[in-house]
């Protein structure tokens, strides 16, 4: 048996909002989907990024018997490269972006980083290689 992952989808709250931070915003190509659609594919350039709105999966599967939300540490993150850690920062901090942590030389990692959240409150984490590490 083989097992290929093709896709993460995010089961958002504000579809609207987070298509347009993941289109406009960071920039990623749709595949398939609008602002409209309520489900939308992005091209990363290995696996899809999905966003999908909760009250349709919801319907697919219910959640009546599951625990309800509460405040707890992130259990995911999305990580992306790109080429320069500062100007994508200063790009979402120019459009209020939910900023978490400032670029960060992080030379254990081999990389700089920064984080911050989309509209509906996941974490990301974008880096560019130090060329430190071999």
């Amino acid at each position: 048996m083989k097992l290929q992952l093709t896709h993460l989808r995010l089961l958002v709250s504000n579809y609207k909002e987070t298509f347009l931070f993941y289109r406009d915003l960071l920039g990623l190509k749709v595949d398939w989907g609008d602002e409209e659609t309520g489900y939308a594919e992005f091209n990363t350039g290995s696996i899809q990024l999905a966003v999908f709105k909760k009250e349709f999966m919801a319907q697919v599967i219910p959640s009546i018997n599951q625990p309800s939300s509460f405040a707890s540490q992130d259990k995911t993150s999305l990580i992306f490269a790109v080429d320069n850690v500062d100007e994508v920062y200063q790009r979402l901090k120019d459009h209020n972006g939910i900023l978490m942590a400032p670029p960060t030389d992080r030379p254990d990692w081999g990389i700089r980083t920064a984080h911050f959240r989309d509209p509906d409150g996941n974490l990301i984490e974008i880096y560019t290689n130090l060329g430190i590490l071999s």
